[in-house]
């Protein structure tokens, strides 16, 4: 067969999108503005309800077109300046330009709405307690061709950052002496970043190896900046590099040794809120559960009122810290520890009936399964804590079906520059 003459055909590159105006009609759970074209969503990250922007289509899929926000042609008159240089590229803030008092509102909302799609039809929630935006005690930054910061919004590539608004300013002032000591030894690597009790911890994750030139020289560095402690995690755990003060958190009264980068609120003042609440909505209860009970956050404050206070959480690492804290305070005869994995082993109907009132705080996936046990339980009494609306509205519905009655729900807000809400939800049957 003789062979065309004509030129192979070559693929026309797909037009470039064109830039839309769009009017805002909300927000979505993830923080993005929320238009309705031609009964399609579009999401456009940075822009507020009200507002009419110009943006650009980027991305297709079942849910609307995600977009890239061009302009504000109208902007809201709840848009405010951002606390930082680096918002809009960085993606560690999302909600930075809205006034406080509306973006309590939204997260209120949230939760509202979250529980009426499982049915709850104006359901008992409080306004939000909000937490001051520069509290911020953990984070882990990115660290890549001698960038430090955040990963972008819409991304992969670090966003470089000097200082950071959010988080406390000990934290904030190590970033640039962070980048100086690492650039060269590690690589790309994640940086987390935790303020406790006994000052900065600081945990490393890469794959690069070290001499000891270069464990010298982070030693020095950790005692230059008067870290608490330093260690390197080679993907098979955190090694300590230096130690000055062994970190730990006092919760309740009772000091908990820290396992590097391990779980904590956000901030102090969040726990604080978090545990008020649920104190005030256990009561006079003396034999409690305290399930995803991690370093002991609520058992511990629990303990200096109730009579027995049975902790459980899969993380080992947490369980043996607790139970250390536990065992110098004296308090082995009142609490009791256990690893147990509440996802696959939940506490059966039977285990929970030996006790009062119950606290479960998840995390983001929710308690599916802990849920049922307790619905099919005779606990007169279930304090809920959960970092994610649409997981706990589902639980929430699982104990009502079950006979429990919601009877009030205190949002918190940690995260005042970004689109997260925590709560805590008291039910009684």
């Amino acid at each position: 067969m003789a062979k065309s003459s004509r030129a192979p055909h070559k693929r026309r590159a797909a037009p470039p999108a064109r830039p839309t105006t769009l009017e805002i009609a909300a927000l979505g759970a993830g923080g993005d503005g929320v238009a309705v074209r031609d009964g399609v969503r579009h999401f456009v990250p940075l822009a507020l309800p009200g507002e009419t922007v110009v943006a650009v289509p980027r991305a297709a899929s079942a849910d609307g077109v995600a977009c890239t926000l061009s302009a504000v042609e109208r902007p809201s008159p709840e848009r405010v300046a951002p606390i930082c240089p680096a918002f809009g590229r960085c993606g560690g803030c999302s909600l930075q330009h809205w006034q406080g008092a509306a973006r309590a509102r939204w997260k209120r909302e949230r939760v509202v709405v979250a529980l009426g799609h499982r049915g709850f039809v104006d359901p008992p929630v409080a306004a939000v307690v909000t937490c001051p935006e520069n509290t911020r005690r953990r984070a882990t930054l990115a660290l890549k061709g001698g960038r430090i910061g955040f990963r972008e919004g819409a991304g992969h590539a670090v966003v470089a950052i000097d200082a950071c608004p959010v988080l406390r300013p000990e934290l904030s002032a190590l970033i640039p002496p962070l980048r100086a000591a690492l650039a060269r030894l590690a690589g790309d690597a994640a940086v987390a970043l935790t303020w406790t009790d006994t000052g900065a911890d600081v945990v490393v994750r890469a794959d690069a190896t070290l001499g000891w030139e270069a464990r010298e020289a982070l030693a020095a560095f950790a005692a230059a900046h008067d870290l608490a402690r330093l260690a390197w995690d080679f993907g098979h755990g955190p090694e300590p590099l230096a130690v000055a003060r062994p970190p730990a958190m006092t919760f309740g009264g009772v000091a908990v040794p820290f396992p590097a980068a391990s779980f904590l609120q956000p901030s102090a003042e969040g726990e604080a809120a978090l545990r008020d609440a649920v104190l005030d909505g256990l009561g006079a209860a003396e034999r409690v559960a305290d399930l995803f009970c991690g370093l002991g956050t609520f058992a511990l404050p629990v303990a200096r009122r109730a009579r027995r206070v049975f902790a459980a959480d899969a993380d080992g690492a947490a369980v043996r810290a607790l139970a250390a804290g536990v065992a110098a305070a004296g308090l082995g005869g009142r609490v009791e520890v256990a690893a147990r994995d509440l996802f696959r082993d939940p506490l059966s109907a039977a285990e929970l009936d030996a006790f009062d009132a119950v606290v479960f705080d998840p995390p983001r996936a929710g308690a599916q399964a802990q849920a049922r046990e307790l619905a099919a339980s005779a606990v007169p009494l279930v304090v809920a804590v959960s970092c994610n609306p649409a997981s706990f509205a589902r639980d929430a519905r699982t104990l009502a079906d079950g006979g429990y009655a919601l009877e009030r729900v205190t949002p918190v807000d940690q995260f005042p520059t970004n689109a997260h809400v925590e709560l805590v939800a008291v039910f009684r049957r």
